[in-house]
């Protein structure tokens, strides 16, 4: 018994959430540099502090998957988690622009992100769990229709503010502008709003109605225990695996601080990381001879072992989309306002115009990206979902080279359709190419350890960016998005060798 079709305003709903969730994502994109610089952090500074954002979804993502695979009550299986993150979120979204010094804000954002990332996650599986296949393609680009309205408004905020309002866009050394603050405020009431509409308006299917689509409520739902489950992966896979992943990370730590003599801490990210990885698996490889195979943890690293063959090359793209779109939102800003505007001082009026048109800037990819979102699934009927992203990526890239050579902040407009184009594409083709792929059981989990391949990018970006501005370039922030472009480039050229196992000719016909 296969799903039945849903109609255009139950698709409508079941998304709405993502218009509060990106509400959050727009307002930290554009503005968490903006508050970093004003709190008194360097240009390269920046991106350590912004490693917070990744390491929370790496973190949180595959845990909130793994428990929604496996929770059932009254508001449902993926609800209570769209619910709870939006009120942790919100809250959030209030504090942020309140932080009185430097630590605060990057604590803040640590808190912000990973409750985004509570609500966030879920989402993605439930297209998965309430979508026929032929229907998820239409699921994945309504959620980037969302994300990309909920950006314009969001991104463009303390610019409205500003100028529609006369809210104030300048304070003393050290105090974030009013018109930050008061777009953070109503961020924040969006969010919670929005996901609260999903919540209420849409029922997700039970146990029962699960069992009939796959078989068996086991195959479909999975035990709230857990009970039963094997591992595959043995003990001493993890044991060895674990132990080289530890050396790694110590010798390259040990050639950074003694033969290099790096006292560029950022760089040590990537391999602490890696002892950290380590070190899990000898954990899980503990508690596999235990004979604890029921326990999170090891299911996670099982499965995370066991990718589809699909999942694996989508990997790569995802890695090299999100090292050019993390590139991009945290060296916007100051390579916008020290490169073409001329402002380096952040408490300057003509540092925060450049910083304002910023927001517009991402207003208008967000836009663009919203009325692409469906255009684009009627293109992948045309064509093939590959063929789309492929080129939606290259047109991406190529937007950020633009940004070097522009010194007109008006044509950046135009720069922003390609990075919107790449957007709509990044949002909604990987998953609906990914979902065809998962076992229904483990939806959940496999988009959480998806999101891997969107955070350990960022983590890379977060680790040696600071170092390759500062140190390559003088600090000249504009040699991040020509690196970002490069990097989308490649992407789309790996897209190539990707296979979608939904895409035959009878399958794309009923899209």
């Amino acid at each position: 018994m296969t799903k039945p079709r849903l109609n255009f305003w139950q698709i409508w709903n079941m998304s709405f959430g993502f218009l509060g969730i990106q509400f959050g994502f727009a307002l930290q994109n554009a503005n968490v540099s903006r508050i970093f610089e004003t709190l008194g952090a360097k240009i390269d500074d920046i991106p350590i502090l912004w490693i917070a954002a990744p390491v929370t979804g790496l973190i949180v993502q595959p845990i909130i998957g793994h428990m929604s695979d496996k929770t059932w009550g009254r508001l449902g299986r993926r609800r209570p988690f769209f619910l709870s993150g939006a009120i942790l979120a919100s809250l959030a979204l209030l504090a942020m622009p309140n932080s009185p010094v430097l630590w605060v804000a990057a604590g803040m954002l640590w808190i912000m992100d990973a409750s985004i990332n509570i609500s966030m996650e879920p989402f993605r599986a439930f297209v998965g769990d309430m979508l026929p296949s032929e229907q998820r393609t239409v699921g994945f680009s309504m959620q980037s229709f969302f994300i990309g309205t909920g950006a314009i408004v969001a991104s463009a905020l303390p610019y409205l503010m500003t100028n529609w309002f006369g809210i104030s866009n300048i304070a003393p050394a050290g105090e974030i502008p009013a018109s930050v603050k008061y777009s953070f405020y109503f961020g924040g009431g969006v969010f919670f709003c929005a996901v609260l509409w999903t919540v209420i308006s849409t029922k997700e299917y039970s146990p029962e109605e699960l069992a009939k689509f796959s078989g068996s409520v086991g195959e479909a739902f999975g035990s709230k225990s857990g009970a039963g489950y094997s591992s595959k992966i043995s003990a001493d896979k993890f044991l060895r695996d674990g132990m080289i992943w530890i050396l790694v990370g110590l010798v390259g730590s040990a050639v950074l601080r003694f033969f290099l003599q790096q006292t560029d801490y950022g760089l040590y990210v990537l391999f602490v990381g890696s002892v950290v990885f380590g070190l899990l698996q000898l954990v899980v490889a503990a508690l596999t001879r235990r004979g604890k195979t029921e326990w999170g943890m090891v299911a996670v690293f099982n499965d995370f072992y066991d990718m589809p063959k699909t999942m694996k090359q989508l990997a790569a793209v995802q890695f090299f989309s999100w090292f050019a779109l993390f590139a991009m939102w945290i060296y916007t800003t100051p390579a916008v306002t020290h490169h073409i505007f001329g402002a380096t001082d952040p408490t300057s009026e003509l540092y925060n115009q450049g910083a304002d048109w910023v927001g517009v800037l991402m207003a208008v990819y967000n836009g663009f990206a919203a009325v692409m979102a469906f255009v684009l699934v009627w293109l992948a009927k045309k064509t093939k979902r590959k063929t789309v992203h492929m080129i939606s990526l290259v047109c991406g890239g190529l937007a950020l080279f633009s940004f070097y050579v522009i010194k007109n902040p008006a044509l950046l407009l135009l720069s922003e359709l390609g990075v919107g184009l790449a957007w709509a594409s990044i949002l909604a083709m990987p998953y609906a190419i990914l979902a065809g792929s998962l076992p229904p059981q483990k939806m959940g989990v496999y988009m959480g350890i998806f999101n891997f391949f969107i955070v350990i990018p960022q983590i890379t970006a977060a680790a040696i960016l600071g170092w390759y501005v500062k140190h390559l370039f003088g600090g000249d922030a504009i040699y991040a998005l020509l690196l970002g472009g490069m990097s989308m480039v490649i992407a789309g050229l790996l897209v190539l060798r990707v296979d979608d196992v939904d895409e035959t000719p009878k399958s794309m016909t009923s899209q």
